[in-house]
């Protein structure tokens, strides 16, 4: 037997297709049932690879008695979070007004015919086994919800206005106080410097979330306060030191401490593949060790750009290889045939969660043989009682160099033999039963990571990780986007698409197409990005204030329009907003957009002082506007030894606070922007221009020039 969810698309929802409970989609029918038979809505929103969606599906959506009650007196609804995360966000944060604790998925809300909601909570168990911590059995829960509806609407209807004026409040950001200071940059610092875990790298304590968006703040931080001495050419042309923020009290190179111990610390810990490659979703404990073994795209790409930077900073080659096996891992495993890239890999294999990933002692042995699996279990900390309910997650508790001094061998020697081992176990885990992969190509996204494609191909350039950027960024031109420029949110790898795209669609497929053309140079991925910004000007900007709501003007009406305020898994709409903005103000000229962007920013400015830990990219947008931003215009022969020396020189240097164009001298196409406009090659050598604060320095002519003065 089945219910309405067989006919979706999702495969969060087909997931629970063969419930006994009564489940509707999201749409008309479910809400104008609810209202005719006036009866509360039970609203399950979650995501194919929550490991806790699933337990709650096969506990108590499969019990065939809760069902029946569920069935009777309430309208069920399943929401994926991923496609309709205007839903989401609204109802998240419903449940953090109405309970003032975090939030976290299978999301449980019920609402009243009228959408608002009056009681929200997340995971139930079928029975009281936490009762002593307060949580209800789930049918204790829905007993309770009964009578409240039976004999206490007013109150329901009360905490559900309540909870809708709060929602509605929320959006309204008056002009920023205070001035946009670099002094805010300096008391971030001072305030992430608290919160870090100085032993296991990392902010606040189990379970431990990567928080990419604050690393790769601290490198700007790191950047604009630093002397010149980190490597990586933090040294910029005469006349463009940073001012030093005033706020500061730590020293300038805690930033880069951090980011590196965190770094280092991550990327051998379990939370890491170390076969194959990519990030799992969080670590359950303090020191990285046990991941929750989901893996999502959106982590992978945040996590690649991060890496991606840490080496342009420091050209560290360890932070270059976990770039580099992250996007391999989703080149292998999480791209389609036409380039597009999926969204998540469940935790789960054959009912428990990370069997596909863990390993026994004696099964490497057997793999790897006596003196290669010795050389694997020690270097991976395996053993026969294991880290994991008695099975191994492979790990590294030092690095190569410590290893090999360790085991008595050269460094390249240890190398081969790591690798050596992994090509071996990497089949082996190959043909175990695999967990589930969701499908869905999501606009905002496959945005993230193709910013982090174009950001490591230009960076290490390599052509592959550039080809595959401009692939994705084509497909999602082609199958995401209508005739009229409007974005779709989610498509199959068939390219049937559906769903209204919300700001963060826009706003990260327009970021990412800006950086694939600063990548690339490729005039098509700048024009789409413009495109798509007037786009999010016209239907998501507030006209009577700053910021962006969620859901643009023709969007569905729900009980609110919001306006995402922090970042959570993914940045903030509205810093990525900013963020894109500013930069393609710089490149084409676009004052209207450089005014959206800080009037924003002052929106902002009380948020930004007082959760920089929900902040991360709005603050990075804060560092691009206080600048200096270089403008950076080279003109050349595109393939010409010389342009492709100098074209690498600038994108492999971590410079956040620039953009970049180029324009091919023998081509017949006119310049792509306005940093372009009436900027000859000269005396037929590759020619650089570089412009900030208004004020444009001479043409730097030939190879040796731009590099010397540039500081390569």
């Amino acid at each position: 037997m089945s219910n309405r969810l067989v006919h979706e698309t999702s495969l969060y929802l087909k997931q629970h297709a063969n419930n006994p409970v009564d489940w509707h989609p999201w749409g008309p029918e479910a809400l104008a049932k609810s209202q005719h038979l006036d009866r509360p809505i039970f609203l399950s929103i979650g995501y194919s690879a929550c490991h806790w969606c699933h337990v709650m599906e096969h506990e108590s959506f499969e019990n065939e008695a809760i069902a029946k009650v569920m069935n009777e007196y309430f309208v069920c609804i399943k929401v994926d979070r991923e496609e309709r995360p205007d839903l989401d966000s609204i109802y998240m944060s419903a449940l953090q007004v109405l309970t003032r604790e975090g939030g976290g998925w299978p999301l449980s809300v019920f609402l009243a015919p009228d959408l608002t909601p009056f009681f929200a909570g997340t995971y139930y168990p079928p029975d009281e086994r936490y009762a002593q911590s307060g949580k209800p059995s789930f049918q204790r829960l829905l007993a309770g919800i009964i009578d409240a509806w039976q004999n206490r609407r007013d109150r329901i209807g009360e905490v559900g206005k309540n909870v809708a004026s709060f929602l509605n409040d929320s959006g309204k950001l008056a002009p920023g106080e205070g001035d946009l200071t670099p002094d805010i940059l300096g008391k971030v610092l001072a305030a992430l410097k608290r919160s870090f875990d100085s032993t296991h790298g990392g902010f606040g304590h189990a379970p431990k979330f990567p928080h990419a968006l604050e690393l790769r703040l601290l490198m700007r931080i790191e950047k604009r306060l630093g002397d010149g001495t980190s490597p990586g050419g933090t040294v910029l042309p005469a006349g463009a030191a940073y001012p030093t923020p005033a706020g500061s009290t730590v020293p300038p190179d805690v930033a880069l401490q951090m980011v590196r111990h965190t770094l280092d610390k991550m990327a051998r810990g379990g939370m890491y593949d170390q076969l194959g490659g990519g990030f799992h979703r969080y670590s359950v404990d303090a020191e990285w060790l046990v991941p929750h073994f989901e893996k999502m795209l959106y982590d992978n790409a945040l996590l690649a750009s991060t890496y991606t930077e840490a080496w342009q900073l420091t050209k560290e080659p360890f932070y270059k290889q976990i770039a580099e096996e992250i996007l391999d891992y989703v080149l292998r495993e999480m791209t389609t045939e036409q380039g597009a890239f999926f969204s998540t890999q469940d935790a789960d294999s054959e009912g428990e969660e990370g069997k596909f990933f863990v390993w026994s002692e004696k099964e490497i042995r057997e793999v790897l043989g006596a003196e290669l699996g010795e050389f694997a279990c020690r270097v991976w900390g395996v053993s026969e009682r294991g880290n994991f309910e008695g099975h191994n997650i492979l790990c590294r508790a030092r690095s190569d160099e410590a290893d090999a001094k360790l085991l008595g061998i050269a460094l390249g020697v240890f190398q081969e033999k790591l690798a050596d081992a992994k090509r071996k176990l990497l089949p082996i885990r190959s043909a175990r039963v695999w967990p589930g992969r969701d499908e869905k190509i999501l606009t905002a996204w496959n945005g993230l990571m193709i910013s982090a494609f174009a950001k490591a191909g230009a960076a290490f350039g390599n052509d592959r990780y550039l080809e595959a950027a401009a692939n994705a960024a084509d497909w999602c031109l082609k199958n995401l986007r209508e005739g009229s420029g409007r974005l779709f949110r989610s498509a199959n790898a068939d390219g049937t698409a559906k769903l209204s795209g919300y700001l963060e669609d826009y706003a990260f497929l327009a970021e990412a197409l800006a950086t694939l053309y600063e990548a690339s140079s490729e005039s098509k991925f700048l024009h789409a990005a413009v495109e798509l910004a007037d786009t999010m000007l016209a239907h998501f900007a507030d006209p009577d204030g700053p910021g962006f709501f969620f859901t643009a003007d023709d969007h569905e009406k729900l009980i609110a329009r919001t306006k995402d305020l922090h970042d959570g898994s993914t940045p903030s709409g509205n810093a990525v907003a900013v963020s894109v903005l500013l930069r393609l103000a710089k490149l084409c000229d676009r004052p209207d957009f450089a005014k959206k962007a800080e009037e924003t920013l002052r929106g902002f400015h009380t948020t930004m002082a007082e959760h920089p830990a929900a902040s991360g990219q709005m603050l990075a947008a804060l560092d691009f506007y206080l600048g200096p931003v270089q403008e950076i215009a080279a003109i050349g022969i595109r393939n010409a030894p010389d342009t492709k020396k100098v074209l690498a020189a600038i994108r492999s240097s971590f410079r956040p606070n620039q953009v970049v164009a180029f324009h091919d001298a023998d081509s017949k196409q006119p310049p792509a922007c306005a940093v372009l406009k009436d900027r000859p090659m000269i005396d037929g050598q590759v020619t650089v221009y570089v412009c900030q604060n208004n004020v444009c320095q001479a043409p730097l002519v030939g190879v040796d020039a731009a590099l010397q003065a540039l500081g390569y």
